[in-house]
């Protein structure tokens, strides 16, 4: 752990390359670099064309694939099929991270629905009812 070195954009888009298995590494217990990703040093005056196909920094002559990151479709990234890394624009990190600790938060909620002990107090109850119920009167 904390061997992780990711390429920067420093004082250009303040984009991110994480190689193949890197951006699942990076907030990892232990490991440093994702602590310096959250400000990349950028010039405001750098203009990104997102319609734009990139090449991948990588591999020669591949280009790469702007997809969601996840099923939530918030967070648009783009990955290289050849070689597995990806590239995040500024903000996309982020993005990301804000999406995972929504899912954290999320499964750490209780979920709704029945526990044993109401289950066991509903079922006393109805016990109770047909016992006190006796017979009912036909008019």
């Amino acid at each position: 752990m904390g061997e992780l070195r990711v390429d920067a954009c420093l004082d250009g888009c303040g984009g991110v390359w994480f190689d193949a298995f890197e951006l699942q590494r990076v907030d990892q217990p232990g490991e440093t670099a994702g602590e310096w990703l959250v400000d990349v040093r950028h010039d405001p005056a750098v203009v990104v064309n997102f319609k734009r196909k990139r090449a991948c920094p990588r591999c020669d002559g591949v280009k790469l694939k702007r997809h969601f990151f996840s099923a939530r479709r918030r967070v648009e990234v783009d990955h290289c099929p050849n070689c597995g890394g990806y590239w995040l624009d500024r903000g996309e990190l982020e993005g990301i991270r804000a999406e995972k600790a929504e899912e954290a938060a999320a499964a750490a909620k209780p979920k709704p629905g029945l526990t044993p002990e109401m289950i066991r107090y509903l079922y006393r109850l109805k016990l109770e009812g047909t016992d006190n119920a006796g017979p009912t009167a036909n008019p």
